[in-house]
């Protein structure tokens, strides 16, 4: 998919740098790929403590 996105270009420039990528698009990609799971482990640790399992869960993890 095509977008039109007005990026800092020294911000993009920092970002290909670091990264070692040759294209805008893949640092752009890589970069919202990183955010995402960012995103998806601060949901994660929001649970922490308040999730209970039970006994036989680690029992039938372990059985497979």
């Amino acid at each position: 998919m095509k977008t039109t996105l007005n990026i800092p270009e020294d911000l993009i420039k920092k970002a290909m740098s670091l990264a070692n990528h040759r294209t805008k698009t893949e640092t752009v990609v890589v970069a919202l790929q990183e955010y995402v799971r960012k995103k998806k482990i601060e949901k994660i640790i929001k649970y922490q403590g308040k999730l209970q399992f039970e006994e036989t869960w680690e029992k039938s993890r372990h059985a497979r």
